[in-house]
């Protein structure tokens, strides 16, 4: 039997077969599971319409039942020597157990549409994944927020410290920011969500296919309508997602700078713990925080990633190119990084801990200027005036700090609307 869904007779040089194949194989094994999921809802329309008999059906679905509890496991399944990629793998299988029945299944289907509808399955599959990931990381920011909500630290403006802040705005910073990462991934997945199964090679079949059929099995939200806008949903899907990836390493990047420069003996506001940090081989007091340092390198390399892939997809014209194959490279490896930092992220930042008398030191006095200045406004002295009365007591040396901090507002050192944030991530967490 041909090893290829494409293959009629004709011998390819192992030369060209083996640049072209590229790595698919290696990231192909991850779509195993949901190629056999798509088949199944694939074939249970072609019974549904009359092209696989009622027997034809209940032999292919039990076979391909058997093959799904093989590849959950992915040890257990491997891609042969000379099977092309997954989809050819998986026919195989069928046609060795099955025969002519095994032939059948690709029927209404090209390896464009099956590639397409595994890729949205593998990536909302991803994406829940880091959602939920993304969820116990603002859980652990919020909480270590309000453990450390009354704690002073530094505010810094063009790297200078400018007023007073606090560890509770500082870790609830980065937990709201978490919560606009998901309201981007809420979109990416409206976007994965929608079935080009039955667009075959981007424009349609001669088969009375049942498209609704399908996109109700795999409980996609609807199907990508348009034939062909279903084929540029390759690249375009992927672009999208890297986006979302982007959003989050942005979030995370920041963070890990933070902490690399706070754990510093210039700064001293916190302290990794040792199990947390590596050493030097030559000076023996270094405790490096490598931890966060390699976040903020694979963050840095996510950040580029929308712009690499798009770059793949800038002078394509409409339709399959092999281009396509690429974005499996670019995007796979991405996502397992992400998944990694998150969890890592989350395990380190639970660790941290928190110096409480920053702010006594005198270097820091001037930051509490601001409060001052309000005060006298307070007292009814024009903005202006008191801003001005201030700044000539810091000139003279006479400025002394009030070190009360009374921020009320919301959002602020004293009212962080942490129930807030909860809520609104509670909502776009729940609405996966």
């Amino acid at each position: 039997m041909s090893k290829k869904l494409w293959e009629k007779g004709i011998t390819t040089d192992e030369f060209i077969e083996k640049f072209t194949v590229g790595r698919d194989k290696e990231f192909d094994v991850q779509l195993a599971k949901f190629d056999v999921q798509g088949t199944l809802a694939h074939i249970e329309m072609l019974q549904q319409v009359g092209l696989l008999t009622e027997d034809e059906f209940l032999k292919l679905s039990n076979e391909l039942n058997r093959i799904l509890l093989e590849v959950i496991e992915p040890q257990l399944f491997e891609i042969e020597d000379g099977v092309e990629d997954v989809h050819s793998q998986i026919e195989l299988m069928l046609v060795r157990s099955l025969g002519d029945i095994g032939k059948k299944v690709h029927a209404g289907r090209s390896r464009n549409d099956q590639v397409l509808v595994d890729l949205k399955l593998f990536l909302r599959s991803e994406l829940f994944t880091l959602v939920s990931l993304v969820k116990k990381l603002f859980d652990t920011l919020l909480l270590r927020s309000e453990e450390n909500k009354h704690v002073l630290v530094p505010g810094y403006t063009h790297t200078q410290a400018a007023m007073p802040s606090s560890f509770g705005i500082w870790f609830a910073t980065y937990a709201e920011s978490l919560v606009d990462d998901l309201v981007l991934m809420q979109s990416v997945h409206t976007i994965v969500n929608r079935n080009p199964l039955g667009s075959a090679a981007g424009y349609g079949s001669s088969f009375p296919l049942d498209r609704e059929l399908t996109t109700n099995l795999l409980n996609f939200d609807s199907p990508a309508v348009n034939v062909g806008y279903a084929q540029m949903g390759r690249g375009k899907t992927e672009q999208f997602f890297a986006f979302g990836l982007a959003a989050m390493a942005g979030t995370l990047n920041k963070l890990a700078s933070d902490i690399c420069l706070y754990n510093s003996q210039n700064f001293g506001f916190i302290k990794l713990p040792d199990e947390l940090t590596t050493g030097s081989s030559i000076m023996p007091h270094k405790k490096n925080p490598d931890v966060f340092e390699l976040i903020r390198a694979k963050t840095n390399t996510m950040l580029a990633l929308p712009n690499s892939i798009s770059m793949l997809m800038s002078n394509l014209t409409s339709g399959y190119h092999r281009d396509f194959q690429i974005l499996k490279e670019q995007l796979f490896p991405a996502i397992e990084e992400m998944k990694s930092c998150l969890e890592m992220t989350e395990y380190a930042i639970s660790k941290v801990e928190v110096h409480n008398e920053i702010l006594n030191d005198p270097k820091y006095d001037l930051i509490f200027s601001v409060e001052a200045v309000n005060q006298l406004v307070l007292d009814g002295i024009p903005f202006r005036d008191a801003y001005l009365s201030v700044a000539k007591q810091i000139e003279e040396g006479t400025f002394t700090p009030p070190k009360t901090v009374k921020h009320t507002h919301l959002g602020s050192i004293g009212n962080l609307g942490n129930e807030m944030i909860r809520e609104r991530m509670e909502s776009v967490y729940n609405s996966f």
